[in-house]
């Protein structure tokens, strides 16, 4: 045992490796959990008690001086690659220029809708993701039996059904107009969950930005012109808009908003089915249960809502087809965005 210890110390002083990998090779043949100094630690356990000092001495020197010896040359192998580095380079030659990384293109959208609303006085509220149902749906008119409440469109929490995944920022509205006395102005954005088949059209995970817009004498008219000032600066300035009645149980009167096609300039094209609009947002009056509900008097104070899919702005602004390409973080789709910054 002593001889192969010697031949060890004599192997550890006399190595000199040409490249890293060829020292961690000799460093796991020598240290490694299987290497011949564990091999021979199992060995030492059963030499005879008078030999057990010497040759653990011996064994300690060893494993010490290897620790050693391995450190010095793997600090000699990284200064040499260092030098030769700095030695081989011409410096006289331009550096090359580093690729900076873009923004998501809904970020791009997200962040374009907030600057265009704050331009109208709205300030960015936020809330949490998980939420409880008084926020996401009774706060908002939601009748029990409303079918936004089933779980085919509503990720709730297993152990406890009063607490879910926001299916819409409207719940920062609320939480909004529980802490704050109008005049509100806010715009929610944020991203939210429903419980639907990913394809093409539809994920179960997208992004949301609602406005708010609360104070004495807000009428229809406030928020039609609102909106057609949003729809011009995103899509342009010749962009037209339209509203259609629809429901939503916590406004009334409520509209679809639809913007005319800017791919075919309201003529008609396979992308607005040839139509010219595309319907891009919801929107209607506060209704007064829902500013009752949240103690804020109907009687003197009114307003108006809308909401918007900012996979949906980002789809129609820059001709994306498919809603699973934003989520699949393909670099090649992504740097289409570059220009965008």
């Amino acid at each position: 045992m002593i001889d192969k210890i010697n031949e060890l110390l004599r192997q550890v002083e006399e190595f000199k490796p040409k490249a890293a990998g060829e020292l961690e090779e000799f460093r796991i043949r020598i240290l490694g959990k299987k290497g011949e100094l564990n091999a021979l630690m199992e060995q030492f356990k059963s030499v005879a008690p008078e030999l057990k000092r010497e040759l653990g001495q011996q064994l300690n020197r060893l494993k010490n001086r290897a620790t050693e010896r391995i450190a010095a040359l793997r600090e000699e192998l990284q200064n040499a690659s260092e030098e030769q580095s700095a030695s081989s380079g011409d410096l006289t030659r331009p550096g090359s220029a580093e690729h900076l990384g873009s923004r998501h293109p809904i970020s791009l959208v997200r962040n374009q809708i907030v600057e265009v609303f704050s331009r109208l006085g709205y300030t960015v509220a936020d809330g949490p993701e998980i939420e409880d149902d008084w926020h996401v749906f009774s706060a908002l008119n939601f009748p029990p039996e409303h079918p936004a409440r089933d779980m085919q469109d509503t990720f709730f929490i297993e152990k406890d059904p009063d607490i879910l995944l926001r299916t819409h920022t409207s719940s920062i509205q609320v939480r909004t107009m529980e802490r704050q006395r109008p005049p509100i102005r806010v715009i929610c954005p944020g991203r939210v969950f429903r419980n639907e088949a990913i394809s093409y059209r539809a994920h179960c995970i997208f992004h949301q930005i609602e406005g708010l817009y609360i104070d004495e004498g807000v009428s229809f008219a406030d928020m039609k012109q609102s909106l057609l000032y949003f729809a011009k600066e995103i899509f342009g300035e010749h962009t037209a808009i339209r509203m259609r009645p629809s429901y939503f149980p916590f406004t009334e009167p409520s509209a679809e908003v639809d913007v005319s096609c800017n791919l075919c300039g309201g003529k008609g094209c396979a992308v607005c089915k040839g139509t010219g609009w595309l319907e891009i947002m919801g929107c209607g009056m506060v209704d007064p249960n829902v500013l009752k509900a949240n103690n804020i008097d109907p009687e003197k104070y009114s307003g108006f809502a809308f909401g918007m899919g900012v996979e949906r702005i980002a789809m129609l602004k820059y001709g994306v087809k498919d809603l699973r390409l934003y989520f699949e973080n393909d670099v090649r789709f992504l740097h289409q965005f570059d220009q965008a910054l």
